[in-house]
């Protein structure tokens, strides 16, 4: 049984202009055999997508095991970041294991080290530029040192965005997460 088109070809096969076999149809085949010509001089490109892709597993790379516990592995990403960025993430990791030593580490989302306390606290994420410290209940979470400088517009969020060669209020910092934990064991 023969297939039958589907209105989506019907429709298209009605509107396109039948060429005949004329004078019309020579200079399309050259200039098909021009461009197949001129495509074949050019290197090949990756796809963007696999482009930003390959960037990104880079980027995510540990040089720990995956069936690693999460501290092994949010060391490795420090250690393998090597720049201001891992000794920055290195020492607000200190800074949240003294505030709250009952703090839990966890590995999320392909590379995001997470501190739990009765719930989330924070997340860590390192960008090319920035440190972010993003608390899940930020906006609940009074800030008297004015730590938060990024994600403000938000009903339930806020972060900390650290650049290279900024410091952060060690005290003030020790404050916030204390007060997230406490917000945490509060809400059970």
């Amino acid at each position: 049984m023969k297939k039958r088109p589907t209105a989506k070809k019907r429709a298209t096969a009605r509107k396109r202009p039948v060429a005949k076999k004329s004078a019309i149809a020579k200079p399309d085949a050259k200039r098909r055999e021009v461009a197949k010509s001129a495509a074949a001089k050019r290197p090949l490109a990756k796809p963007a997508a696999t482009k930003r892709a390959i960037r990104k597993s880079a980027a995510k790379r540990t040089t720990a095991p995956a069936t690693a516990s999460p501290s092994l592995l949010i060391d490795a990403r420090i250690r393998d970041l090597g720049d201001w960025r891992g000794t920055t993430l290195a020492r607000l990791r200190a800074l949240i294991r003294e505030a709250v030593p009952e703090v839990v580490e966890e590995w999320k989302w392909r590379g995001v080290p997470v501190w739990y306390h009765h719930g989330q606290l924070c997340t860590g994420e390192t960008y090319k530029s920035v440190v972010k410290l993003t608390f899940l209940k930020g906006a609940s979470i009074a800030d008297p040192a004015r730590l938060f400088n990024s994600s403000l517009d938000g009903n339930a969020r806020r972060a900390i965005d650290i650049r290279e060669g900024e410091a952060i209020d060690a005290d003030a910092f020790k404050a916030l997460i204390r007060a997230a934990a406490a917000l945490n064991s509060a809400r059970g």
